[in-house]
């Protein structure tokens, strides 16, 4: 197998001299392939309009090309070309291009490309003919991954009327693979379209990569979330066909985690490993997203730590034992590395995970009244012992200061909840520590002239510090989603205006990241709360609802409506919301749309006195 590693830099640009110095160390590690996630972060010479301000020169990304071919690093640009294109969208000239249209035909601001457009090809062959001294593997990557709004087009749904859903998706590959050729490349896409347009596989040309991407540890074989994580046979059908078969572990964390979850990230790999040497895979790409939270020597650490599987092949693969040698091979024995992986995998107790837990961040109101407090005075401690005791030992800086950080978290996430039970009006955040911890784990690797979302949290905090009102006397509805069978759903409340329309007022993905919310049934029940504006006339009670969108079910349960003085009971013990998610099928995943929806009655008034 090819061994591969990915840097997204299109979320946040790295430092070239950084990235530079990396390079010699993954080819020591026995990685053979880079993989650059661009989107606008360089600049395309036939289209000026696309790169962001800070984005890599054309001449850098040569340099850094040219720097990986010194050491034996083959490189593969990745061109997304129908999802995740609003890097294109953005651009005025380039919005007509979105699939998505308003009901006067014009185009939305967001959204993805359409395969059918007249410009379509045009753009995509400028971006790939770009790209192609780049692509010293020979092939170029296109993503094509989460395209959820395929077939929303006008032209999208004649072409779709006249061949059908696969083979308009099939199509498409097709023509890009006709671009790739004429730049003298080969075309790699990732599979999971496929599991929605399983008729596409006959059809896709035959000299095509496809590369299986999931990011939990498995047994047998990955998972499809939006099956409510059935089982993917796409590889064995892949494999049949006779096509170029990758399998893809992250070495990450997902959206707003500081850290990753060093052993779901290990197991992951582990399983993609033993995965892709059954199916004898052509490659092993170990990619990574979105890390624009993180110290990203710690996703290097990682990267490290997998290269043990075919660095040391009859030595024990035990977590614990690959990720010492990964803090060994990037911060060398002086570090500690034995103390450090554990000190990293004991962190992995209190998971920062999961939009549930990622509502603090940019709302305070949200927070559930009734949400036990035992557990987060447990994670408060516990981290602030493992920080205390970061800083005696000799472990490596972007632990220590991830650490700190995460400290952070846990006691402004337990200081919130507090301060909403007592009724405070001021609140006290260690926000200047917050700060230095996140400018640590930022400069390391980044421009210092800069900041990250890291940074502009804590300053929102400290906002959000300053302008705490004081929560009695404010009326919240607050109720318990159980997760009982994963797949993509969003609960959100609703409240009914004067003129009849539904307004949104709290809402939230259930999703948690976590190999233990990556199963067919779920245990996880989670706290949530939304402010409901009321004088308190019984009269005229508001009048709410808990929504449903997305696919899947879930169930709600302990329902509360109180200001903190007064509460009335709500005459629902337990109600199922949605349908079971699909398990086949191209997935109508709109989260504008309400699928389900639940109508708060009230009971009798009751003093919670």
């Amino acid at each position: 197998m090819i061994r591969a590693f990915q840097w997204d830099l299109a979320r946040q640009v790295e430092r070239l001299d950084w990235l530079l110095a990396q390079l010699p160390r993954y080819a020591e590690w026995g990685y053979q392939e880079l993989y650059l996630h661009l989107e606008d972060a360089i600049e395309y010479p036939s289209l000026p309009g696309v790169a962001r301000t800070d984005a890599y020169s054309y001449r850098e990304v040569q340099q850094l090309v040219a720097a990986a071919t010194a050491v034996g690093i083959k490189v593969v640009p990745i061109v997304n070309l129908l999802g995740h294109t609003q890097y294109l969208i953005k651009v005025p000239d380039l919005r007509d291009l979105n699939e998505l249209r308003a009901p006067d035909g014009s185009p939305l601001d967001r959204g993805q490309m359409c395969p059918v457009h007249p410009r379509t090809l045009e753009i995509a062959e400028k971006l790939i003919h770009d790209v192609a001294p780049f692509c010293t593997a020979g092939r170029v990557h296109v993503g094509l991954d989460e395209s959820f709004h395929l077939g929303r087009h006008p032209r999208s749904q004649r072409e779709i009327r006249r061949v059908g859903l696969a083979a308009h998706f099939a199509g498409y590959v097709e023509r890009l693979q006709r671009v790739a050729h004429s730049a003298g490349l080969q075309l790699g896409m990732w599979a999971d379209m496929l599991y929605f347009v399983p008729g596409a596989i006959p059809l896709l040309p035959s000299d095509l990569s496809v590369y299986e991407w999931y990011y939990y540890p498995f047994k047998r074989c990955p998972r499809v979330e939006l099956f409510n994580f059935a089982e993917s046979d796409v590889g064995e059908k892949l494999r049949a066909r006779g096509l170029s078969y990758w399998g893809c572990p992250m070495n990450g964390a997902f959206r707003h985690e500081p850290m990753p979850h060093f052993r779901d990230r290990l197991e992951n790999i582990l399983s993609w490993w033993k995965h892709c040497q059954r199916h004898g895979a052509a490659g092993f790409l170990v990619t990574g997203w979105e890390p624009n939270r993180l110290a990203l020597e710690l996703t290097t650490v990682i990267d490290a730590a997998a290269a043990t599987l075919w660095l040391e092949p009859a030595a024990s693969h035990e977590p614990e034992r690959m990720l010492a040698r990964g803090f060994e091979r990037v911060f060398g024995a002086s570090s500690r590395p034995r103390e450090a992986a554990r000190a990293a995998l004991a962190s992995d107790r209190f998971p920062f995970g999961g939009y549930p837990r990622w509502e603090i961040n940019t709302r305070w109101d949200v927070l559930s009244p009734r949400e036990p407090l035992a557990p987060y005075r447990a994670e408060e401690k516990f981290f602030r012992q493992l920080a205390q005791k970061a800083k005696t030992r000799n472990w490596p800086a972007p632990l220590r200061s991830t650490l700190e950080f995460r400290h952070y978290l846990a006691v402004r996430d337990l200081r919130v909840r507090q301060a909403g039970r007592s009724g405070t009006e001021k609140l006290s955040l260690p926000t200047a520590a917050a700060l230095r911890a996140a400018k640590a784990m930022w400069n390391r690797t980044r421009d210092r002239a800069q900041e990250g979302p890291n940074h502009w949290l804590v300053r929102g905090d400290a906002v959000r510090a300053r302008e705490i009102a004081n929560p009695i006397g404010s009326w919240k509805v607050s109720y318990v989603v159980e997760n009982f069978a994963p797949a993509a759903q969003l609960v959100a409340v609703e409240i009914q205006t004067a003129a009849g329309e539904w307004e949104t007022v709290q809402s939230c993905h259930t999703i948690e990241f976590q190999a233990r919310a990556a199963c067919r049934r779920g245990g996880l029940a989670r706290h949530h709360a939304a402010t409901i504006p009321w004088d308190g006339r019984c009269e005229r009670p508001p009048v709410i609802r808990i929504v449903l969108r997305g696919l899947g079910q879930v169930a709600i349960r302990n329902l509360e409506f109180s200001d903190g003085r007064t509460s009335f009971h709500l005459k629902l013990p337990r109600a199922l919301l949605g349908r079971k998610a699909p398990t086949r099928g191209f997935p109508a995943l709109d989260w504008t749309r309400n699928q389900d929806a639940l109508r708060v009655r009230f009971g009798p008034r009751r003093s919670l006195a």
